[in-house]
């Protein structure tokens, strides 16, 4: 190590340049106030498609990345960006999204109720569609109750649908879940393509839906009826296992076509799954769904679960404030989030 003496003065020491540069760091981020808004169409590895309209030209689909300054803050499907940079759309154009707006719903899941991580599904949905086969594969009520647990819990309406009714009635399965109230539509494979497609269009305009099931069903059978320009892939149900094949492999929110004067909506189709875990969804929460029940929780005990001998709820039903049916289905409701999905 060289060194300098008393008398050494700035010129007999050597400084090196930073590698780094001389520039210095700052914390100060560009507010981009002339960024263009966006909505996320999909997310593909690290990569995003978003549809943008900037002042007077029309609507067009961009590729972006998240920029730096957003850290490891999450960008999913649905959520409301700003972006920067090449907003052209033209191929090998790229903009970077510099701003996530605050979310309106969240959506999320976990893998199993073992999982700590909560995985976001979609943002900015208003309704949930639980799409299940009520045969081909089977029903799987308790996989419903979760998705409804879910949706409640993120604040979303929740709907029913009820495809291949060609194979089965559904009579049953809406009988169970009529003291909820949820919204129903049954569909048929024989006329999917045409009148019941049009049925559970109504009632998905204005609104922006997530499209959840478990592989098999049919969703992306019925995404495609619905949105016929914006064909996906579709898969059959292994004949063995009875479980379908995880044709769609990433989300996609997809615009509803709409006659004039007709309001358009969105529907978001997500892959497949074969489990819905629960474990980040406080029960406490479930309960606002219910505005019936609610005012009968005030003489409750602290933390009560809902489903205890001390449970306020007994005597306010038994008073008749509320139906019976909609206590054991608010119960039912609960209990699947203690209980493993094949329990």
């Amino acid at each position: 190590m060289r060194r300098y003496g008393k008398d050494a003065d700035e010129d007999d020491i050597r400084n090196r340049p930073s590698r780094r540069g001389s520039r210095p760091r700052t914390r100060i981020r560009p507010a981009h106030e002339d960024a263009a808004e966006g909505m996320v169409l999909t997310v593909d590895r690290g990569r995003f498609t978003c549809l943008v309209e900037e002042g007077s030209r029309r609507e067009r689909e961009i590729a972006a990345m998240k920029a730096r300054e957003l850290g490891r803050k999450g960008v999913v499907v649905g959520d409301r960006v700003a972006l920067v940079g090449d907003l052209s759309g033209e191929d090998g154009s790229l903009a970077r999204i510099v701003r996530v707006e605050e979310r309106d719903s969240v959506l999320r899941r976990t893998a199993d109720d073992d999982d700590p991580y909560e995985r976001i599904v979609v943002a900015n949905a208003d309704q949930l569609a639980i799409v299940t086969a009520l045969a081909d594969p089977e029903p799987r009520p308790r996989l419903i109750d979760r998705c409804l647990v879910a949706a409640y819990d993120a604040g979303m309406e929740p709907l029913l649908v009820l495809t291949k009714s060609d194979l089965a009635g559904p009579e049953s399965l809406l009988e169970t879940y009529a003291p909820l109230g949820v919204r129903s539509v049954v569909t048929s494979r024989d006329t999917l393509a045409t009148e019941d497609a049009e049925a559970v269009r109504e009632l998905l305009r204005g609104l922006s839906t997530v499209f959840i099931g478990h592989s098999g069903v049919g969703k992306t059978t019925l995404v495609n009826a619905l949105v016929p320009d914006r064909q996906r892939q579709t898969g059959q149900v292994n004949a063995v296992t009875g479980r379908g094949r995880h044709t769609t492999t990433s989300a996609l929110a997809l615009r509803l076509p709409a006659a004039k004067g007709q309001e358009s909506g969105w529907v978001i189709d997500t892959p497949g799954f074969r489990s819905f875990g629960l474990s980040h969804i406080e029960p406490s929460r479930v309960i606002h769904a219910f505005p019936d029940l609610e005012p009968g929780t005030a003489n409750c005990p602290r933390a009560c679960s809902h489903d205890e001998p001390d449970c306020a709820l007994d005597a306010w039903v038994e008073a008749g404030h509320a139906d019976q049916a909609r206590l054991y289905s608010l119960r039912r409701l609960l209990s699947t989030r203690e209980a493993r999905e094949g329990d």
